[in-house]
């Protein structure tokens, strides 16, 4: 017989006993997470100043437009403060059956679009140049466009308005200097079609920084996996943007180009400033044609059924938007 015939064999194992097998109870109750106090009024109490705020800045000055659409006020109720006589809704009718308000329309529409895809284009050509670029360029790049973007309109408006000036301007001369060309002493602003493209460029040159750092950031999301992938299929550049990048970015470059269509569309600035403080009737858009109704023409209530018109036109965007922000949230 062998140590180990007469080694003792082991115990066998048993489960460690509960503290109510021996007759003691736990000390304590496990812990449970606590109830939210649902009927607490902190919430309400720190987001109440920002209600105040909004309600006193967009609300109440929205009610009033609503108000002053449907009355007739004029410079003897405005200096009198008299309450203007109700007049239902002939303002809306006298606008909406007036030839030029239709053309102000259209024009307002052609030129939101013109700007919105340029726009769109450079921003996304130059975030998709940023992702080739070495480190120090881009950052370079990106001081660059945050400048611009943070440069005040009426800087803005001014240095283009010195570029395009018909004696002076840096582009008169530059192109003067092309063989058969004279552009010395050209007035851009004589034929509308010229001096919305000089305007169109003050509301483009402002727009792309935001835009392609927004889609810059975007790319940076992409997975490179993906795209390895789909260049070892065989896939070019354009199908690997095509089938893999733009599918990731969509989201973001959906939400950019709803807000370019928000912004391009209420336009007054540009037009206002470089057509200094006088715009003509060719150059205006629906934010010039209202206040020229509202303070030019003393037809306060007009302007301000105008300004309405506009937010309806808008409302339609703004609702896209807003689905578009939703969409996001539930896929994060």
């Amino acid at each position: 017989m062998t140590a180990a015939d007469t080694k003792s064999p082991d115990p066998p194992v048993t489960s460690p006993r509960q503290p109510e097998e021996h007759g003691i109870k736990p000390t304590r109750e496990p812990l449970r997470p606590s109830k939210k106090n649902s009927g607490s009024a902190l919430p309400y109490l720190l987001i109440g100043p920002a209600i105040v705020a909004i309600a006193a800045v967009f609300a109440w000055p929205l009610v009033k437009t609503v108000i002053m659409s449907f009355q007739d006020m004029g410079r003897r109720e405005l200096w009198t403060g008299a309450t203007p006589p109700w007049v239902g809704f002939e303002q809306f009718t006298n606008i909406l059956t007036d030839p030029q308000f239709w053309d102000v329309t259209w024009r307002t529409v052609a030129f939101m679009v013109v700007c919105v895809f340029v726009t769109m284009a450079a921003g996304l050509g130059t975030a998709l140049l940023m992702q080739r670029l070495s480190t120090w360029v881009r950052l370079l790049l990106t001081g660059a466009l945050v400048a611009a973007w943070s440069m005040p309109l009426l800087v803005s408006t001014s240095i283009f308005r010195w570029l395009s000036d018909s004696d002076y301007g840096v582009v008169n001369s530059t192109l003067s200097k092309l063989p058969g060309i004279d552009f010395q002493g050209h007035n851009w602003f004589i034929d509308p079609k010229q001096g919305f493209m000089i305007i169109a460029a003050v509301v483009i040159w402002g727009a792309v920084p935001f835009v392609t750092v927004t889609l810059y950031a975007a790319l940076m999301q992409v997975p490179k996996e993906l795209e390895e992938a789909a260049q070892l299929d065989g896939a070019g550049a354009f199908g690997v943007f095509r089938n893999v990048v733009f599918p990731v970015i969509k989201p973001v470059f959906q939400m950019v180009a709803t807000l370019s269509v928000i912004w391009d569309f209420n336009v007054f600035g540009q037009v206002f400033l470089m057509r200094g403080n006088k715009p003509e009737p060719e150059y205006e858009l629906l934010g010039i044609y209202s206040f020229q109704k509202a303070f030019v023409s003393s037809s306060f209530s007009q302007g301000t059924a105008i300004a309405l018109i506009t937010v309806l036109l808008l409302s339609g965007v703004a609702v896209y938007y807003l689905r578009q922000l939703l969409k996001t949230g539930e896929v994060e």
